[in-house]
């Protein structure tokens, strides 16, 4: 069989392809500026010895003062400039300051690093080195017009330039971001409470949401009412259900802890959100709790659409209940169940608020997430925060390529 190559697209196709280019371009610069760009920005500042107070590049800052207070024409006075470093280590060079002097003040003399002209003073000063600081001092007099205008320094703008270098833009790369999670004492304790969360929190998810969809598969009155309590964790303001939660459980005041107590199940209070192990399950059960609702809407819809006539001729062959779950329900389920666990896995590995808003990571609940924020925010290290990011990218990005090449999306899990 001899191979035609395609024909040339025609005019009409070529219309339709630049069409479908210009639609999908608002679609494509979204992605880039949302996602592609401040993914490299990570990545950029992953390999930068950068802090927080290194976000700003140092600069010069100036302060005029009027020393001396004259009352009367012909009173002496001092201009004073303050001039500093507004960086503790990073030194900027090229620092030159410019003012207007009013003319109501009548210069004696100036410092020698400056110079005067028709009131225009223009100072050169060089290189500061971190957190340098220095004084300028004009000497003035003050004349009567500067008492009958009321003049005011602060009427002109002091100019200060100076080129300082920002740690964003230069070439200084380093290790040290990595180096410095991998060799923390904590780092495995963190991955463990990650992992733990992520696959019992996803799983755990799946399987109340799967028994839900069972539940609900069937009709009886209040089923729509049912429905909605079931949506109930999923909709509510997170904030709300987690301060619910830390007050049920309070080992003081909490209901839970009350009637533990009372029913002589436990001898004193349970610290649930302060005390090791049961901080970790608590913050992954409240995931299972306020995640189900998705799991639940998509199996069911799933369930619903299955042929009622495979149920019927395998209640009519005597299967029983579980035998008709596990041969019929369960492998038609396997897809969505599939597509489900990833995206549950991936939203729980990322997710942020609800440990914090719990625990604040005390008590081994500190995931990477959690981490990211106490490196950049807490510690004021924003490489080593950036570079945990980073690591939180590469390992979902090996999962979900794991995940696609072993796990066909029809045949699931």
């Amino acid at each position: 069989m001899s191979y035609a190559p395609p024909k040339s697209l025609g005019p009409l196709a070529r219309r339709q392809a630049r069409l479908a280019w210009f639609l999908l371009l608002p679609t494509i610069l979204s992605v880039v500026l949302v996602i592609i760009l401040p993914l490299m920005a990570i990545f950029w500042i992953s390999f930068k010895p950068i802090a927080l107070e290194d976000l700003r590049p140092a600069s010069a800052m100036v302060r005029e003062q009027l020393k001396g207070k004259p009352k009367q024409s012909g009173d002496a006075a001092i201009i004073r400039y303050k001039i500093r470093n507004s960086s503790q280590k990073d030194p900027i060079s090229g620092v030159t300051l410019a003012d207007e002097i009013p003319p109501s003040l009548q210069v004696i003399t100036v410092d020698k690093r400056c110079s005067l002209k028709e009131g225009n003073l223009n100072c050169s000063l060089g290189e500061f080195e971190g957190g340098q600081r220095e004084t300028l001092e004009i000497s003035v007099i003050a004349k009567q017009e500067f008492f009958d205008k009321k003049i005011k320094l602060t009427d002109s703008v002091v100019k200060v330039t100076g080129r300082g270098e920002n740690v964003l833009t230069n070439s200084k790369f380093t290790l040290k971001n990595f180096a410095r999670i991998f060799d923390s004492s904590e780092f495995w304790t963190v991955i463990y409470a990650t992992l733990f969360y992520t696959v019992f929190g996803t799983i755990g998810a799946l399987v109340v949401g799967l028994f839900a969809a069972l539940l609900l598969n069937i009709d009886f009155r209040g089923k729509g009412l049912i429905r909605g309590v079931y949506l109930f964790p999923y909709v509510a303001p997170v904030i709300a259900v987690a301060f619910a939660w830390v007050i049920l459980f309070d080992p003081f005041s909490g209901s839970i802890n009350a009637l533990l107590v009372q029913m002589e199940v436990v001898d004193t209070p349970i610290n649930f959100f302060g005390q090791k192990p049961y901080a970790l399950i608590m913050v992954t059960v409240f995931e299972i709790w306020r995640y189900f609702p998705l799991s639940f809407l998509f199996i069911l819809a799933r369930m619903q659409a299955i042929d009622v006539e495979m149920y019927e001729a395998a209640d009519m062959d005597g299967a029983s209940p579980f035998q008709i779950f596990w041969y019929l329900s369960l492998p038609t389920l396997m897809g969505i169940l599939s597509i489900l666990f990833l995206l549950r896995f991936i939203w729980t590995f990322n997710k942020f608020d609800d440990i914090f808003l719990l625990t604040g990571g005390s008590a081994d609940t500190r995931t990477l997430t959690v981490n990211v924020y106490e490196q950049a925010f807490a510690v004021s290290n924003i490489g080593a925060g950036s570079a945990v990011a980073v690591l939180i990218f590469i390992f979902l990005l090996f999962f979900s390529i794991f995940f696609f090449r072993y796990f066909n999306r029809e045949e699931g899990l």
